[in-house]
Formats: structure tokens, sequence, C-alpha cells
């Protein structure tokens, strides 16, 4: 910095000034002055505001924050980066220039600035990169020079040159895994080396290849785990432990899944009383087969859960335990824990209790089977069907007469059903998406996750009620703000969305989730909510559930896929064998917190890793209809365009600037009005599009609005 920058930076850290004050402050020459400020201004030295000059964003001055923050940088784009707090105080938004080349998932130190261009927002420079990530995944470009080079995935218009050495054979819009091998002061100068190769970008399939390579997604299992695995090739129960279990093999237990599932960890009973029910929801014993301290449940920790897309899967644990000895496969004997509950006759529980127990499936239900059995089409042939379930036929009526007073309960109680609009893609055997259909649930879908619900709920009970360490499933009630602006988008949409306090009552919601239900503005309202709400999370403290309005959750169904179950699993079997409370509180205390923060960061690494997956096939697919014609519901609306959903649950984006002639008036975030022709698109009218563009790498389908 030169002796007149620092004069200019000095005066004005004094007080903000004019370049008229700053000629008479400073007794120097006009034309250099303004050409000094200039330069200042373009590098972030200095800032305008109301016509005088500020310390700019380059300008580490900042007396109210004299440390730096240490943080993560969470999303870069060309121009801009922003980097989440490390203490959960929130993002700090980056300008470029202030960058320095840090990539997203570098740990770094940022400083904030003393004056940032937006009055009350948190802006800062980064100062240091602590610890840097440098694997990615990203797609194989040309620089602006006509050089080899790659944009990282999640980083538009970022480009890194490519090495010679290693990227031989590589071609323009291949999907390839690389490592930065050179980092300098800005990211035009960073360098990079393909690593791996996966295939060209217009395939769904080697884009999830190349996302699951960037998110550092363990695939395959080490060799150590492999070994313990191993010892479970072909296993059949143990004799001498199914000695010790309550043998529940003479009861007709069966499972209900779709008929794709290979990893079944959960199997049901049923028996009608004269003053109520004894329902059975009987679990997989994984805790039986993976002991702390093991090889197998290091991973399944890291993991923390099985991450499910298009038509694979990548487990948590070995198909020897997933698929072999932990499956509850029909007619083989199986090492379970089960739930036992009695029921009344209204369906409100009135005991329960856990026991180790050896099961036997009697037949493997199918989600579409059952459905066919309980709600049979006029003039339907079920005589197969009712063949295959002939060992379980008498329970159906009995477990749907409980699930309808269930559902009376939970609507009862203000239970929310959103509707989530889920997609079934729909593969060729070239792994190509060849159609995509709405996913819809039907009885025996319901039916079983309510029973599942039910000893979820009871093993919570069982942990806050004896005061032992537990791993619930918690839901904390929605954001006061959060609330009051979805009241403000709903009333914009005409619904009567005045709550009564601040945070509404369940049942407040429960009445809008009914009242749009299967109408066209379902969508958005339905997302709407979703999206107001909390993050559903892993906890060790008892919060309870807000959204299905339960004191006691947690998850206890699904070992064989999530670790939380696997982790109360193995606390209510110390609970069984009469471990005292204090005793449990030494063993699991620590255990119950790490697994409730690890599986609640996994779980969210996770859901994204499927959604974005899933926007890749979608685009996969829809790029085979380009040109195309369909009707869509509006679903959301931006001062940029508008997002519409097709029946298929693709959604994809209309530029503004094909709707509008003027500019475009966004109204109370609902709806867009053209001034000049008058015409309105509002939130759940239907719109036509034409299928115009399909970016299979980004995930990003476009349309063009068709005038009807």
């Amino acid at each position: 910095m030169t002796p007149l920058q620092k004069s200019i930076l000095n005066a004005v850290k004094r007080r903000p000034m004019t370049l008229r004050e700053l000629q008479n402050n400073l007794q120097v020459d006009n034309s250099r002055l303004r050409t000094t400020v200039s330069a200042m201004v373009a590098t972030g030295e200095l800032s305008m505001r109301n016509g005088t000059y500020v310390p700019g964003f380059a300008t580490y001055e900042n007396a109210a924050a004299p440390n730096t923050i240490p943080c993560t940088l969470v999303k870069l784009a060309a121009r801009f980066g922003f980097a989440s707090r490390d203490d959960g105080e929130g993002d700090i938004f980056i300008p470029g220039r202030a960058l320095h080349g840090a990539m997203p998932n570098d740990k770094i130190n940022v400083k904030l600035f003393d004056h940032p261009r937006v009055e009350g927002s948190s802006e800062g420079e980064v100062v240091e990169v602590t610890v840097p990530n440098n694997r990615f995944a990203g797609t194989v470009c040309l620089s602006e020079d006509g050089r080899m080079a790659v944009e990282p995935d999640g980083c538009r218009d970022v480009k890194f040159l490519l090495a010679k050495q290693g990227s031989e054979g590589v071609h323009l819009g291949d999907k390839v895994g690389f490592l930065i091998t050179h980092r300098g002061n800005r990211h035009s100068d960073h360098r990079a080396a393909v690593v791996e190769k996966f295939g060209s970008s217009d395939y769904a399939s080697e884009c999830a290849k190349a996302i699951l390579y960037g998110r550092n997604v363990r695939q395959e299992f080490p060799p150590e785990v492999l070994e313990e695995a191993h010892a479970y090739d072909n296993a059949v129960i143990d004799p001498t432990e199914a000695a010790k279990r309550l043998d529940l093999r003479g009861i007709p237990i069966f499972t209900i899944d779709s008929a794709e599932t290979k990893d079944i960890d959960d199997a049901i009973s049923l028996q009608k009383l004269e003053d109520g029910y004894e329902l059975g929801v009987h679990i997989a014993d994984v805790s039986h087969y993976v002991r702390p301290g093991s090889a197998l449940d290091e991973e399944a920790y890291e993991r923390a859960t099985s991450i499910y897309y298009a038509d694979k899967v990548i487990p948590m644990l070995p198909t020897q335990l997933s698929n072999g000895i932990c499956s509850l496969n029909e007619g083989e004997d199986r090492l379970a824990f089960s739930c036992l509950m009695r029921l009344d006759e209204n369906g409100e529980i009135r005991s329960y209790k856990f026991v180790k127990s050896v099961i036997c499936s009697r037949v493997k239900g199918v989600y579409k089977e059952i459905n066919a059995l309980l709600e049979p089409e006029e003039g339907a042939d079920l005589t197969e069907l009712k063949t295959k379930y002939e060992a379980v036929l008498d329970q159906l009526p009995a477990m749907d007469e409980l699930y309808r007073k269930r559902l009376v309960l939970r609507k009862a109680r203000g239970g929310m059903d959103i509707e989530s609009n889920e997609a079934k893609l729909v593969m060729d055997e070239n792994g190509r998406c060849v159609d995509i259909v709405k996913r819809d649930r039907g009885t025996s879908e319901c039916m079983i996750e309510e029973f599942m619900l039910l000893a979820n709920q009871c093993a919570a009970n069982a942990g806050r009620t004896n005061k032992v360490p537990f791993v619930y499933r918690v839901h904390e009630a929605p954001d006061a703000e959060k609330m009051e602006k979805l009241s403000a988008t709903l009333l914009a949409c005409g619904l009567n969305a005045k709550f009564k306090n601040p945070i509404p009552t369940q049942l407040e919601l429960a009445a809008l989730l009914d009242e749009t239900r299967d109408q066209p503005i379902q969508i958005p309202v339905h997302t709407g909510i979703l999206r107001s709400m909390q993050k559903a999370r892993y906890a060790p403290q008892p919060l309870g559930h807000y959204g299905l309005v339960l004191a006691d959750y947690a998850h206890f169904t699904s070992p064989i896929r999530r670790y939380p179950d696997l982790a109360i699993h193995r606390i209510l079997s110390e609970m069984l064998l009469g471990a005292s409370a204090s005793q449990l509180q030494k063993d699991f205390n620590e255990f119950a917190q790490q697994a409730s923060e690890k599986s609640s960061k996994q779980e969210v690494a996770a859901v994204r890793i499927e959604r974005d997956v899933e926007d890749l096939y979608k685009a996969e697919y829809m790029h085979n209809h380009l040109g195309e014609v369909y009707t869509g519901t509006v679903a959301g609306i931006t001062p940029r365009g508008v997002f519409v959903e097709l029946e298929n649950t693709v959604e994809g984006f209309v530029p503004a600037a094909q709707l509008c002639k003027g500019e475009p008036q966004v109204i109370d975030g609902v709806s867009m009005l053209d001034p000049l022709t008058g015409k309105s698109w509002m939130l759940g009218s239907s719109m036509k599009i034409q299928v115009a563009a399909a970016d299979v790498a980004l995930g990003r389908i476009d349309f063009e609005y068709m005038v009807e």
C-alpha cells in the first residue's frame, strides 16, 4: 500500500469523507487523488456510501470483532461465496475478491468487515484456510483461452486448468473426480489433476457416481469390516441363543414391503381380543450381531444411514447382514427385538413390553398386493393372492380396522399428513431413466407406517420413563418468524390462515393441509408448510415431535439402515438384562450424545445426495422429451421466473422474460403480474409449457411458456 493509500484509509477510518473533503484534508493533486481512490474502490479497500467514502471489505480492522471467526465455506460461485460459522451463528457473505481461492468445505478463518456493503449484514474476508478440501467432482470444459479445464460441481463459472499428466483420455463433457494440486491466491490460479473418470455427463448414472465421489461417500467396505461380515456368509441363527428367547415362531408373523426390498427389518402380527388388540412389531435384532467396538459397528456409526437412489443402495451394513442374517426373510428363522403392545377397543395404547424373540416370517408381503386384498377392485380375481397370503389372511381385516381407529386418533390430536409428491424412477437394463411415476401410498403403506410409529413411540417412552441415555427423534415447534411469513403467504393465496398465536397449533396446520388436499393449490401450500417447519433430528433429550404431536418418539424400527435405531436397541437390550439407570448413564451418556450428532449430520448429507441424484435422473428422462408439451402447476414464484411442477413430480423453470413484456411484479410471493398486458400467474394455477432444455449434469430442467 502506497503512502497516499494509507493516508486516505486513515482519513476515512476517522469519519466518512467526500472526495472534496479528502482533497482538502490531504492537500493532494485532484487527478492523482481520483485515480488512487478509484483503484482502492476496485480492490475493495474503499467503499462508497451515500456519496462518501468509507473503509471497504478488504480492510481488516473491526473493533467490534477483533478476532477471526472459524467457519466452513459452504457455497462458491464465480463472484461470491458463503461461509457457515462453526459456532452456529449463521452465514457470512464473502465477496469474490475476499475469497482468496477458498473452496467449498474448506475450514477457514474469516474476518468481519467493519463496513459491510449491506447495512446490518454479515460480510467478511477469508484470512486463512486452516484445513483445505482438495477433493472434488466436476465436468471437463474449456477455459476462456481454450485449454482443458474442469468446473467443480455446484460452483458455476469457476474453472481450474487441468494438468496434462493424468488427464489423458479425458473428453469435453466428461464427469471426473479431481484433486486440486496447486492453490493460488485466486481461483483462476488453482490447478487440478484428474484422478477418477466416470463417463459422459449426458448420463445420470455417471453424474451420480461423481456426486458420491465429490461428497466422500463411503461406498466400499474396508477389509476389516468385510472380514467380520464374512463370518455371516449363509448364516443361520444360533440354536443356543434362540433357546434363551421368547419363541414366537408359532405366531403368523409376516412382512410388508416394496416388491424390490431386500433389507427387511420389520415384521408384524396382530390378534384381535375381546377388549382390543395385541399388536406385535418385530424388528431385526441387529445389535446381537453388530457389537460395540467391532469394525462393523465403527463403520455403521460412520455411515449412520443407508443411501437409496434410483435403483441402487449404499448400505450401512454389508449384504451378509443387511440382506442375509438380519433380514427377516420369508420362511427363515431370525432373531428379533419385539415390541408387544396391548391397545384398547379405540386403538389407544394400554401397555407394552419389549422382548428378545425368535420369529419366522410366514410370507413376504408386498404393498401393492396387500392393497388389492384390503380394497379389492370390482370383478378382480384374487384367488392367487389369497393362496399366497393364506397363512396371514385372517389378520388383514383386523389390521385395517385398527389402522382406521389409529387414524381417527392421529387426526384428533392434529397429526399432520403432508403430501410429499415422491417419485418412483423407472430404469431400463442400462440404468437409464425411462419413466417417472408419482409414488402413491395405499392403505397398506399407511398402515405399516402407523404400526411402526406405535413401536417407536413405545421405545421412546421406555427411554424417557426409565431415565436412561437415549437417542430420540425430535421435531421442535416452528420458528414464530417463519410462521408469520407462512401465514402472510397463505392469506395472500386466499386461505384462512390467521393463527391465534404466533406459533400455530398442529390442528390449525392440519386443517390447512386437509383443506387444500387434492386442490390445485395443494403443492405450494403443503411444500410451504413443510419448509416453514424445523428439521427433524436426533437428540439425547426427549424434546417431543411437533409434527406427529407426540411427547415420546424415537426410531426403533429400522436398525439395518439407520444407526439411531441400532443405538437404542443396544440400550434397551441392557435394560432388559437388568442394568441400572446409573450404570446405563455411565455406559451410554456419551454414546447417545455422539450418535445423535453424527446421525443427524449424516442424515442431512444422505437426503441431499438422494434429492440431487433424483434431479439428475429426472433431467435425463426429460432430455428424451424435449419439445413435448405438458400442463403443470405453478409451484413457486420468484422475480426471475416461476417453477412449474408436472403431474409426474418433475419441476422446471420458466423465465420471467417469457411471461412478461414489462418488468415483472411479484405480489406477496404468491403471484406474478405483467403490468403491460395485465396477465398474472398465481401459485396453484395451471400453466401449459414445452420442455425447452434438460441439463443432466446440473439436474436442471427449463420450460418454455406456451400461450394458451
